[in-house]
């Protein structure tokens, strides 16, 4: 059995692959780059080595089943013995709490809120605290905790805290362990947690958690899992049926037409991405809390293990690479890797009309033709054009053949983004872009994402200091390194 490296020899062999990236161009390369094709940059050379693994360029590490096979069991860059970080659920508040008699005491106020989905899109959901989905609940392995429920609805509602190891009469299940909350009641759920991993918490009333009603509860180890990861994320897929015209949910419709999909109660590209700095170990716990849909999620970019479900920790030995994990209906899936691919890197749904937002199908005969010339318009918009007649721009690689050009209605089907949500006003993208996350990605990455999708940025440590803290310059497209966005192409040329 191979003996797993120790801290030291994993670390040393991360600066060696950082230092092995600094070489110079080469002629030939230098005249590819110039030429626009960037996707000739050098690539360093993989080998499998058992005691390295690289953390600032791509690479195999190990052999099969080696500890550093595919960055398994690669610890990130926190001293060991360290606390477990906080968990980040981007666009998503934590509750607080007070402690009272050696009690952490939260409160939960169940409640109708609204949620913007997309800018100017505020639909009519129930959930809690103001927020929907609701806030995350932090706590440690061996904690008691009081959770009192605030009924603000207007119909009863309880307290599941699922997958919680708990006595019988706390299970929240309305009049088989519970007398129901009633509208303007309170109930108490107090107990110890003997548990560690991702757990949630819902009403047990079907239609209350259809319509938004849910929350995280991070239970944290007592000691942080070995290898430790630097940062941890959070995400929660739900999707509602939303009919044209209509800002509430139809949650008793079946079978019901999903048309919008959220990560943490946001569509893209509302969705604030995940900020991360190149070489860390990652953590991302994926809670599928959507009505009847199951979400194969897909990282872009990198190889990933995964660690943990609904029911904790899995052991290392049972572990298992991909790239797409499948998350079912309630089912949590946690996920670990190494960030060493640098870029902006999407994750997503791989259900193609999961990456979609708002979509109703086209009306009358000339539905086809309005839409493909809203997004033309909605494009040059983005584009800060200000005639009502579209400009097309084509890109400095592409070029067009005016022999072989057609009719685009007369091919069926065209356009294929016919009934899909109108693209966004000048406004919406406005607040899409001031998000202080987003600054450094491409001037137009906003168009590329939609639905159940989100963004992992991978930022090599100056530039992540940078978005992470909202300070200093950062200019457009930096982020996706090698390209015609990144400012340093734009010199060349």
């Amino acid at each position: 059995m191979d003996k797993q490296p120790n801290r030291r020899a994993f670390l040393a062999g991360g600066s060696l692959a950082a230092g092995s990236l600094i070489v110079a161009r080469s002629p030939a390369v230098a005249a590819a780059q110039q030429a626009g094709h960037h996707d000739h940059a050098p690539q360093p050379e993989h080998d499998h080595k058992s005691d390295e693994y690289p953390r600032h360029h791509t690479g195999p590490g190990g052999p099969v089943g080696s500890p550093t096979d595919r960055g398994k069991l690669v610890p990130g860059l926190r001293s060991a013995g360290d606390p477990p970080v906080e968990v980040e659920a981007p666009d998503v508040p934590k509750l607080a709490y007070k402690t009272v008699d050696g009690v952490k005491e939260f409160h939960l106020h169940a409640q109708p809120v609204q949620r913007e989905l997309l800018p100017g899109e505020w639909m009519n959901h129930w959930g809690y605290n103001g927020t929907m989905p609701g806030p995350t609940i932090e706590v440690t392995e061996g904690d008691r905790v009081r959770f009192v429920v605030h009924n603000e609805l207007p119909e009863p509602t309880t307290l599941h805290l699922h997958g919680i190891e708990l006595p019988n009469y706390l299970d929240g299940v309305e009049f088989v362990t519970q007398d129901p909350i009633m509208p303007g009641q309170t109930g108490v759920y107090e107990l110890t947690l003997h548990q560690n991993g991702t757990f949630f918490y819902h009403p047990h009333m079907a239609m209350q958690e259809a319509i938004g009603m849910v929350g995280l509860l991070i239970i944290h180890p007592r000691a942080a899992y070995e290898p430790g990861v630097d940062q941890d994320f959070a995400l929660i897929t739900q999707e509602f049926s939303i009919p044209a015209a209509v800002q509430t949910p139809a949650s008793a419709k079946m079978p019901a037409d999903f048309n919008w999909f959220t990560f943490n109660g946001r569509s893209a590209p509302y969705i604030t991405p995940l900020v991360v700095r190149l070489g860390n170990r990652v953590r991302i716990r994926l809670l599928n809390f959507s009505t009847e849909d199951h979400h194969p999620i897909h990282l872009h970019g990198h190889t990933f293990w995964v660690t943990g479900n609904e029911g904790g920790r899995i052991p290392p030995s049972a572990w298992v690479p991909g790239n797409n994990v499948l998350v079912g209906v309630a089912q949590v899936r946690e996920i670990e890797f190494i960030a060493n691919n640098p870029g902006d890197w999407v994750m997503h749904c791989h259900m193609f009309h999961h990456m979609m937002n708002h979509m109703e199908p086209g009306i009358g005969p000339g539905s086809r033709k309005r839409v493909a010339m809203g997004q033309m318009t909605s494009q040059q918009a983005h584009a800060g054009h200000g005639s009502a007649e579209p400009e097309m721009k084509m890109d400095h690689d592409m070029k067009t053949d005016s022999k072989k050009s057609i009719d685009p209605y007369s091919v069926p089907g065209y356009p294929q983004d016919s009934g899909m949500h109108a693209m966004m006003s000048p406004e919406g993208i406005e607040k899409v872009t001031s998000n202080p996350l987003t600054r450094g990605m491409a001037p137009q990455w906003y168009m590329g994402v939609m639905g159940l999708m989100t963004v992992v940025r991978v930022l090599p440590p100056d530039l992540y200091d940078k978005v992470a803290s909202g300070n200093g310059d950062v200019p457009a497209g930096i982020s996706v390194p090698n390209s015609k966005f990144s400012p340093k192409m734009h010199m060349e040329h």
